[in-house]
């Protein structure tokens, strides 16, 4: 009996005569993009593009990378999670936080008749 697979010397995807199936090659143009890390990317364009991004996201960090290796994109900062207090802190002062307090206390005392 013999064992092992029916395919043998060839990879998934390939067709019956390889590369050469997949048509003709179009000429390409190869851009380098560098984050902040010093990371680069080459990226291929078709030769024929007038335009060219900017900026493209590096990948390995993640970041965003410019063509000019010496300046490249800053990060982006992240804004941490604000609660709502820390909301409210924003668009009021420690004085009108103490005025609308001690309003919300007076209040709840008439409606409970604590004194």
């Amino acid at each position: 009996m013999a064992g092992g697979a029916a395919i043998r010397g060839s990879r998934v995807g390939a067709g019956p005569l390889g590369e050469s199936e997949r048509g003709q090659s179009i000429p390409k143009i190869r851009i380098s993009y560098w984050c902040v890390d010093g990371h680069e990317a080459r990226v291929a364009f078709a030769h024929d593009v007038e335009e060219h991004p900017e900026t493209w996201d590096c990948p390995r960090c993640g970041l965003p990378a410019g063509r000019d290796k010496e300046n490249p994109p800053v990060a982006p900062k992240n804004e941490p999670y604000k609660t709502h207090l820390a909301y409210v802190k924003e668009r009021r002062t420690e004085e009108e936080v103490a005025i609308i307090l001690h309003q919300a206390i007076d209040r709840l005392r008439a409606e409970y008749g604590d004194d």
